[in-house]
This record gives C-alpha cells, structure tokens and sequence, in this order.
C-alpha cells in the first residue's frame, strides 16, 4: 500500500491480520480511501472482490462481518471518520447503486434503490450523516447529496 509523506510517496509495509490476510497485495484497488485513522479499499485477494477496513493505528484490518456478498460487485468505497459508516459502489443484476454499510449494526443498504441512472464515486462525511456522489440521468453527469437515511438533500444551486 502506497501512502503520501508530504510530497514523496512511500510504502507501507503492515503485518498479517488475525485471520492471515495482508493489506500488501498485487490486488489492490488504486486508490483507497482514508479518513482518520482508517483505510479502505476493494481488493480481489480472496479470488472475489471484497471491501477491506485497516485500523492504522492499531495496524490491524477490521473485519466487516455482513458486507461483502458474492451477488455484489463492490467499487470506490469511502470510511467516515470513526469508521462506523463506509459507503460504495455496488453493481448487483448489473445495475449501479449507492450502498451505507454500518460497523455496528453489521448491515448494508441502498441509499439509492429509487434513483434511476448510473451512480459513481460517493465520499462521506467525516460523521457519516451525508454522502455525496455522481450521478448519471439522461446521459449528464451531475452530483447528489443525500443523508444516510436515504433521502436527497438540497444542493445551492449558485453557491457563494
């Protein structure tokens, strides 16, 4: 895993989880996401593409029990930052949604199971109540804000 010291990048070299797994792999996404003192990011390292949380403090990865499922491609996850909420791309039936995982209730959900389009690239805030991504509707990108309910948030149209 590469992280950035200022202006050099450099590698880091993090220990095996209790379950043998290494964050190190040549399956790597390009671009994990980190907020605090979490990393995460989708790797193909089990033979399917799955999300993975490390604690850089603890230097440890985090198990994410009730997240990955196998009907679900999962792209450009986000962490908050106490790690409680990371939000995704998941493609199921070969559509694109917007996916709220939760730490402590072990359960994930669509945020945008009525949003007709394509969906890409969400972020989160640093305390998890607002997500915000691309959107695709009739062939134009745009962006939405939505809370972690589910339900689009206003956007100001001619911000100052």
């Amino acid at each position: 895993m590469v992280a950035s010291c200022g202006d050099r990048p450099r590698v880091l070299n993090l220990p095996f989880g209790d379950s043998g797994i290494s964050v190190n792999s040549p399956y790597g996404e390009q671009d994990p996401a980190v907020a605090g003192r979490y990393v995460v990011y989708t790797s193909d390292r089990q033979g399917s593409q799955a999300i993975y949380l490390f604690d850089l403090v603890d230097q440890r990865p985090i198990p994410l029990p009730g997240l990955n499922r196998f009907d679900t491609l999962a792209a450009d996850p986000a962490v908050s930052e106490d790690g409680r909420y990371i939000v995704f791309v998941g493609i199921r039936d070969g559509r694109s949604q917007i996916y709220l995982y939760d730490r402590i209730a072990q359960r994930t959900r669509s945020l945008t199971s009525n949003l007709p389009g394509q969906v890409q690239h969400p972020s989160i805030s640093a305390d998890g109540s607002t997500v915000a991504f691309g959107v695709n509707v009739g062939g134009q990108w745009d962006i939405a804000v939505y809370d972690r309910n589910g339900r689009p948030l206003p956007i100001a149209t001619n911000p100052r």
